[in-house]
Protein backbone atom coordinates (compact mmCIF):
# COMPACT_ATOMS: atom_id res chain seq x y z
CA UNK A 1 0.00 0.00 0.00
CA UNK A 2 1.50 3.38 -0.74
CA UNK A 3 1.49 6.47 1.52
CA UNK A 4 -0.37 9.42 0.40
CA UNK A 5 2.16 12.77 0.39
CA UNK A 6 0.44 15.46 2.12
CA UNK A 7 1.46 19.56 1.33
CA UNK A 8 1.98 21.67 3.58
CA UNK A 9 -0.06 25.29 3.32
CA UNK A 10 2.33 27.79 2.64
CA UNK A 11 1.35 31.22 4.63
CA UNK A 12 3.18 33.74 2.44
CA UNK A 13 1.62 31.98 -0.75
CA UNK A 14 -1.51 32.27 0.57
CA UNK A 15 -1.31 36.31 1.71
CA UNK A 16 -1.20 36.78 -2.31
CA UNK A 17 -4.08 34.91 -3.38
CA UNK A 18 -7.09 35.71 -4.53
CA UNK A 19 -10.40 35.85 -2.67
CA UNK A 20 -11.76 33.26 -4.21
CA UNK A 21 -9.55 30.49 -3.06
CA UNK A 22 -10.73 30.89 0.38
CA UNK A 23 -13.55 28.48 0.28
CA UNK A 24 -11.06 25.89 -0.90
CA UNK A 25 -8.61 26.06 2.23
CA UNK A 26 -10.58 24.68 4.83
CA UNK A 27 -9.65 26.14 8.62
CA UNK A 28 -7.95 23.54 10.75
CA UNK A 29 -6.58 21.80 7.31
CA UNK A 30 -3.27 22.10 6.72
CA UNK A 31 -1.92 19.45 4.87
CA UNK A 32 -3.47 18.40 1.49
CA UNK A 33 -3.30 15.41 -0.79
CA UNK A 34 -3.27 14.77 -4.34
CA UNK A 35 -6.30 13.23 -3.96
CA UNK A 36 -8.53 16.56 -2.69
CA UNK A 37 -11.20 17.83 -5.10
CA UNK A 38 -9.75 20.98 -5.37
CA UNK A 39 -6.20 20.39 -5.43
CA UNK A 40 -5.46 22.04 -8.54
CA UNK A 41 -7.09 25.42 -7.82
CA UNK A 42 -4.69 25.66 -3.61
CA UNK A 43 -1.88 23.82 -5.78
CA UNK A 44 0.01 27.05 -6.21
CA UNK A 45 -0.58 28.00 -2.52
CA UNK A 46 0.96 24.97 -1.11
CA UNK A 47 4.82 23.65 -0.56
CA UNK A 48 5.12 21.20 -3.30
CA UNK A 49 8.50 20.13 -3.66
CA UNK A 50 10.09 20.93 -7.46
CA UNK A 51 11.33 17.70 -9.00
CA UNK A 52 15.20 17.93 -8.97
CA UNK A 53 16.71 18.75 -11.98
CA UNK A 54 18.82 16.69 -14.39
CA UNK A 55 22.74 16.77 -14.67
CA UNK A 56 22.33 17.57 -18.42
CA UNK A 57 19.55 20.59 -17.69
CA UNK A 58 21.86 21.58 -15.05
CA UNK A 59 24.69 21.73 -17.65
CA UNK A 60 22.88 23.03 -20.78
CA UNK A 61 21.51 26.35 -18.12
CA UNK A 62 25.51 26.66 -17.49
CA UNK A 63 26.40 26.38 -20.94
CA UNK A 64 23.65 28.72 -21.70
CA UNK A 65 24.53 31.08 -18.89
CA UNK A 66 28.71 30.95 -19.78
CA UNK A 67 27.75 31.85 -23.77
CA UNK A 68 25.71 35.01 -22.25
CA UNK A 69 27.95 36.28 -20.66
CA UNK A 70 30.65 35.51 -23.17
CA UNK A 71 28.54 37.49 -25.98
CA UNK A 72 27.86 40.36 -23.32
CA UNK A 73 32.01 40.66 -23.30
CA UNK A 74 32.58 41.13 -26.61
CA UNK A 75 29.90 43.02 -27.32
CA UNK A 76 30.97 45.09 -24.27
CA UNK A 77 34.65 45.49 -25.79
CA UNK A 78 33.29 46.10 -29.37
CA UNK A 79 31.77 49.26 -27.98
CA UNK A 80 34.60 50.22 -26.39
CA UNK A 81 36.88 49.98 -29.02
CA UNK A 82 34.84 51.83 -31.47
CA UNK A 83 34.68 54.63 -28.71
CA UNK A 84 38.06 54.83 -27.89
CA UNK A 85 39.16 54.94 -31.76
CA UNK A 86 36.75 57.38 -32.14
CA UNK A 87 38.15 59.50 -29.01
CA UNK A 88 42.13 58.68 -30.59
CA UNK A 89 40.90 60.32 -34.05
CA UNK A 90 38.98 63.34 -32.98
CA UNK A 91 42.18 63.73 -30.71
CA UNK A 92 44.63 63.01 -33.52
CA UNK A 93 42.64 65.78 -35.95
CA UNK A 94 42.57 68.12 -33.15
CA UNK A 95 46.17 67.93 -32.88
CA UNK A 96 46.90 68.05 -37.04
CA UNK A 97 44.57 71.13 -36.91
CA UNK A 98 46.83 73.11 -34.02
CA UNK A 99 50.16 72.01 -36.32
CA UNK A 100 48.45 73.58 -39.37
CA UNK A 101 47.66 76.87 -37.27
CA UNK A 102 50.74 77.06 -35.82
CA UNK A 103 52.89 76.72 -39.11
CA UNK A 104 50.26 79.44 -40.75
CA UNK A 105 50.30 81.79 -38.03
CA UNK A 106 53.86 80.77 -36.15
CA UNK A 107 52.31 79.87 -32.75
CA UNK A 108 49.95 77.55 -31.64
CA UNK A 109 46.27 78.83 -30.75
CA UNK A 110 45.37 80.43 -27.03
CA UNK A 111 43.34 77.26 -25.17
CA UNK A 112 42.45 80.00 -22.63
CA UNK A 113 40.93 83.72 -23.45
CA UNK A 114 42.98 85.77 -21.16
CA UNK A 115 41.91 89.14 -22.86
CA UNK A 116 39.82 89.80 -19.82
CA UNK A 117 42.52 89.30 -16.83
CA UNK A 118 44.66 92.55 -15.84
CA UNK A 119 47.81 92.59 -13.82
CA UNK A 120 48.80 95.27 -11.04
CA UNK A 121 51.68 94.27 -8.85
CA UNK A 122 51.37 90.72 -7.28
CA UNK A 123 46.69 91.31 -7.28
CA UNK A 124 45.41 89.69 -10.28
CA UNK A 125 41.68 90.85 -11.11
CA UNK A 126 38.87 89.62 -13.65
CA UNK A 127 35.87 91.33 -15.15
CA UNK A 128 32.60 89.62 -15.91
CA UNK A 129 30.74 91.61 -18.18
CA UNK A 130 27.16 90.69 -19.28
CA UNK A 131 25.33 92.18 -21.99
CA UNK A 132 22.14 92.00 -23.59
CA UNK A 133 22.75 93.25 -26.84
CA UNK A 134 22.26 96.14 -29.13
CA UNK A 135 22.25 99.70 -27.97
CA UNK A 136 23.49 99.75 -24.29
CA UNK A 137 22.65 103.14 -22.20
CA UNK A 138 24.42 101.70 -19.72
CA UNK A 139 24.87 99.40 -16.96
CA UNK A 140 24.77 98.27 -13.35
CA UNK A 141 28.08 97.87 -11.27
CA UNK A 142 29.19 95.93 -8.13
CA UNK A 143 31.60 96.44 -6.41
CA UNK A 144 34.73 97.75 -7.76
CA UNK A 145 33.60 97.31 -11.22
CA UNK A 146 34.29 93.48 -11.52
CA UNK A 147 30.80 93.01 -12.37
CA UNK A 148 29.11 94.71 -14.93
CA UNK A 149 25.10 94.26 -16.32
CA UNK A 150 24.14 96.12 -19.43
CA UNK A 151 21.17 97.21 -20.10
CA UNK A 152 19.32 98.79 -23.35
CA UNK A 153 16.45 100.54 -21.20
CA UNK A 154 17.63 102.59 -18.05
CA UNK A 155 15.49 101.72 -15.27
CA UNK A 156 13.97 104.78 -13.04
CA UNK A 157 14.83 106.39 -10.08
CA UNK A 158 13.15 104.17 -7.61
CA UNK A 159 14.35 100.49 -9.18
CA UNK A 160 18.17 102.66 -9.60
CA UNK A 161 18.29 103.81 -5.59
CA UNK A 162 16.70 100.37 -4.47
CA UNK A 163 19.31 98.35 -6.38
CA UNK A 164 21.85 100.88 -5.13
CA UNK A 165 20.94 100.87 -1.40
CA UNK A 166 19.55 97.42 -1.24
CA UNK A 167 21.95 95.25 -2.94
CA UNK A 168 25.21 97.30 -4.09
CA UNK A 169 24.29 97.87 -7.70
CA UNK A 170 25.50 101.47 -9.07
CA UNK A 171 24.03 102.42 -12.42
CA UNK A 172 26.32 103.77 -14.20
CA UNK A 173 25.41 105.58 -18.04
CA UNK A 174 27.41 105.46 -21.01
Amino acid sequence: MTEKIGYKLNPEKLKKAPQYITPYVFLGAFYYTEDYEYFDVIKPYLDVPEEPKTLEEIQQEFTEKIDKQIEDVKHNFEALKYRQEYQFSKKITQIIEDIEFARKNGSFPAKLDCSKLTATGSNITSNFVIKEGGEEVGYYAFGNGYLKYYMNKKPNFIVRFCMNKLLGFRWIDT
